[in-house]
């Protein structure tokens, strides 16, 4: 299945609220240049992946 009709599958699915979130983030995203999106999007799953990292980097 391609991308774009994965990710249309899923935002089928989500309530009102949280597309306007997501709709938000996509408009933001979408200013970036493509290094900044990696970027935002590898730290986004670093953060994910290690709960505990956002805690030791403040300390």
């Amino acid at each position: 299945m391609e991308i774009k009709e994965e990710i249309n599958q899923i935002v089928e699915t989500l309530p009102e609220d949280v597309l306007s979130e997501l709709l938000h983030y996509l408009r933001q995203i979408e200013k970036e240049s493509g290094d900044k999106i990696r970027l935002s999007l590898n730290f986004n799953t670093i953060l994910t992946e290690d709960d505990n990292l956002l805690e030791r980097l403040a300390q």
